[in-house]
């Protein structure tokens, strides 16, 4: 008896189907999800918020299970003998990555002591020097006869307010160390199943006419960054401001974090509601110094957090 193969060729063909539409529905939504998962976790993270007080400053290190570290900023001037004793604590000899928030000598002022110290491999900050302020800058004077000047006096003021900065550009230079420019999406992958994502800032850059709601543009253009490790996670927010958490919240980004370093040291320019209503942290952390002359952490913070 000949069997009958009426309506295979069409079974066949709703089969080729069916396997089509699954492969495009991976390669378009599964594929992209599964590359955006974090590596699972091997071992054990440290995370370190350094005292850099008493008057105010940010410092943390990141110690990964895989061996890499990444410092964040180094605090004011003068502390930089506080970060290496804390990386000598941790054993630490090197450095893989040292991230600058943002111009500010509460962050940076430290680093060119870390620098001439440890072996530092990568640096990553915004690309944004110091704002001196116009009243601050010498007005060049008519030339008059004067008498010779004395060799010793040679800085200017607006030297002064941004010698920090300029002492830590000779460091990194100085270092050897590769540097880049913040790029949100930037992810480092720090082994062990640690990854730290760059999230803010983005272009167009906050200028001082866009700062209408308070705060300051270095500020507002500081890099912000999430560590993720297994189920925990934790937002970096160095000293970005109000404009800057609205920023990402136009964003497709996860923010819901467990753990927040609140931004600005507390400051009543940010940490808003609506920001803090999309991270929703378990735990905050607040580094500011006890003889802060800012009153950080504000009090509207803190009742919001």
């Amino acid at each position: 008896m000949k069997r009958s193969t009426r309506g295979c060729g069409c079974a066949i063909a709703v089969l080729v189907l069916f396997l089509g539409a699954g492969t495009f529905a991976f390669v378009k939504w599964g594929l992209p999800w599964w590359r955006a998962q974090p590596p699972k976790p091997t071992g054990e993270l440290k995370i370190a918020v350094l005292d850099v007080g008493p008057v105010e400053g940010d410092s943390i290190l990141i110690l990964a299970p895989g061996g890499k570290s990444v410092l964040i900023d180094a605090g004011d001037a003068g502390k930089g003998k506080v970060v290496l004793e804390a990386l000598k604590r941790h054993k630490v000899e090197k450095l893989d990555y040292f991230i600058a928030t943002h111009p500010h000598p509460d962050h940076i002022g430290g680093a060119t002591e870390v620098f001439k110290a440890v072996k530092i491999l990568n640096v990553i900050d915004n690309g944004q020097p110091p704002r001196v302020p116009a009243h601050a800058t010498p007005t060049p004077k008519q030339k008059q006869p004067a008498p010779k000047p004395s060799p010793a006096r040679r800085s200017t003021k607006s030297t002064s307010l941004s010698q920090f900065y300029d002492d830590y550009k000779a460091a990194v230079s100085a270092s050897g160390a590769r540097y880049e420019t913040a790029k949100p999406g930037r992810k480092v992958d720090l082994g062990g199943g640690a990854l730290l994502t760059i999230l803010a800032p983005s272009e167009p850059f906050f200028t001082k006419d866009r700062m209408t709601t308070g705060g300051n543009e270095a500020n507002a253009n500081s890099i912000m960054a999430r560590l993720d490790y297994g189920s925990f996670s934790m937002l970096l927010a160095g000293d970005a401001e109000e404009q800057t958490e609205h920023r990402l919240l136009t964003k497709e980004i996860d923010l819901q974090t467990k753990v927040l370093k609140v931004s600005h040291h507390g400051s009543k320019y940010a940490s808003s509601k609506d920001f803090l209503n999309r991270v929703k942290p378990q735990d905050a952390i607040v580094s500011c110094g006890a003889w802060n002359r800012y009153g950080h952490p504000s009090q509207p913070v803190l009742d919001r957090l």
